[in-house]
């Protein structure tokens, strides 16, 4: 991508550094517009037409299961914890009852109840890569979104096949990771500070826009005078990134001021600002996710609340489970209401659940032996408990399902071969997920 570079300044953190304009780029991961419209060219010519995609909503810090989806109310005090179990749609299955909205939506819903495999660690990666922080990190484990980009390349090609929306979150390995050996071509597009300022066009002014379109006709000159092969198949590239950024796509799937009213208010707006050292709980982010899916997006992720309750367990779930009901009922509902649900799988779960021993602190602590999860859409078979734990909620009693295999089901509803591979920036073919991964015979 051409880099042209201004007057240097200096930033607030007293670096001094250059002005820089990428002509026709968005600077969003590495994935320029001019990338991005090469990668829906070669997507098309791949087969990566399909319509499928997936919003995954990553839970900070590790929600408790036995106090929202897998209650034991016949276990002793120190374990039972202080809320009740309340009927759902679906007869025989209960819920927390802080979670009035998710029991009239279940049957809409498969709750997996004994998801095993995940490593005692305060990380995205595992859910996010399918490997253990340091497993990632050593050997370039990618996002599962910069496979899907990989794979299948856009959907629309004013619409990056995988968005973001993770904010930066104080506790670093929170963060969403990067694309790995697949390269920044594949890195999420973040929809986050200076980036959703450069997609909103009305805050670029109409003067600095006609400006950038005078340095690509110097650019246009420059390839005429050097006269490359290489340089001279950029002119279409560059002049349709030009067409990307006045045109309005995302931008408007962004703004949830242009939904209805009342499916706002029936997700709750909730607020920016974080909670602990984790996420904030802004549902309009959930809103948005589903707009994006809907505008063209393959690959969605959202990281939502802080759910890392050594302490006072019970007055946080307290406080901030009403809004998560909200949120993600009208999420799910949302995508059976408007005939998505064959083609959008949601995805919401954390790094680990908590444990069954209620703490000094009336806290509960990490449990990684046992965690649940939600799945929606994606034409699985919804409405049904899968798995279970013991009387504790300590340990899988029944069906372990690892959670290799909620991505292997995730990647099974995108039309990916889980046990397939894709090629390294060097061009060596690397798995997807360990070999034993296996889509939910139960879901699929």
């Amino acid at each position: 991508m051409l880099t042209l570079f201004g007057s240097g300044h200096r930033y607030c953190d007293g670096v001094s550094r250059r002005s820089f304009l990428k002509i026709g780029g968005l600077a969003m991961g590495g994935l320029g517009l001019p990338e991005l419209l090469r990668a829906e060219a070669r997507g098309a010519a791949s087969g990566g037409s399909s319509n499928k995609s997936v919003i995954m909503i990553y839970l900070t810090g590790g929600l408790s299961h036995q106090d929202t989806f897998d209650l034991k109310p016949d276990a002793p005090d120190e374990i039972r914890g202080e809320f009740k179990p309340i009927a759902t749609r679906v007869p025989g299955v209960q819920v927390g009852e802080l979670l009035p909205r998710m029991a009239a939506s279940i049957d809409k819903v498969a709750v997996l109840r004994s998801v095993v495999g995940l490593r005692d660690e305060h990380s995205s990666f595992q859910n996010i890569t399918g490997y253990p922080m340091d497993v990632s990190q050593r050997e370039g484990k990618p996002h599962f979104g910069s496979v899907v980009s990989k794979v299948q390349g856009p959907r629309n090609a004013v619409v990056p096949p995988f968005i973001d929306l993770f904010p930066t979150m104080q506790h670093k390995p929170y963060n969403t990771p990067g694309p790995g050996h697949l390269g920044l071509i594949h890195g999420a597009a973040r929809m986050d500070g200076d980036d959703l300022a450069l997609l909103k066009q009305t805050e670029v002014a109409p003067a600095r826009f006609t400006g950038r379109k005078q340095l690509l006709n110097q650019f246009d000159q420059f390839r005429r005078a050097v006269d490359t092969v290489e340089v001279g198949g950029m002119e279409s590239v560059y002049r349709r990134a030009f067409d990307v950024l006045a045109t309005s796509r995302v931008a408007q799937a962004l703004d949830v001021e242009r939904e209805d009213p009342k499916l706002r208010d029936r997700y709750g707006i909730g607020s920016s600002k974080h909670l602990g050292d984790g996420a904030p709980m802004w549902n309009d982010q959930l809103l948005i996710a589903r707009r994006l899916v809907e505008a063209g997006a393959r690959c969605v992720t959202v990281a939502y609340g802080f759910w890392d309750t050594h302490g006072n367990n019970f007055g946080h779930l307290r406080n901030h489970l009403p809004l998560f009901d909200q949120g993600i009922s009208a999420l799910v509902e949302d995508i059976y209401a408007r005939g998505l649900d064959q083609d959008v799988t949601v995805v919401v779960w954390g790094e680990f659940g908590r444990s069954p021993k209620i703490n000094k602190d009336a806290g509960r602590d990490h449990w990684a032996p046992v965690n649940g999860t939600l799945l929606a859409g994606g034409g699985m078979k919804v409405g049904q408990v899968i798995g279970a734990t013991d009387k504790l909620g300590g340990a899988a009693a029944s069906h372990p399902i690892h959670y290799h295999d909620v991505l292997a089901t995730v990647y099974h509803n995108l039309g990916i071969d889980p046990h397939s591979f894709v090629q390294d920036k060097s061009g060596r073919p690397i798995p997807i997920l360990p070999g034993t991964a296996t889509p939910i015979a139960e879901l699929v």
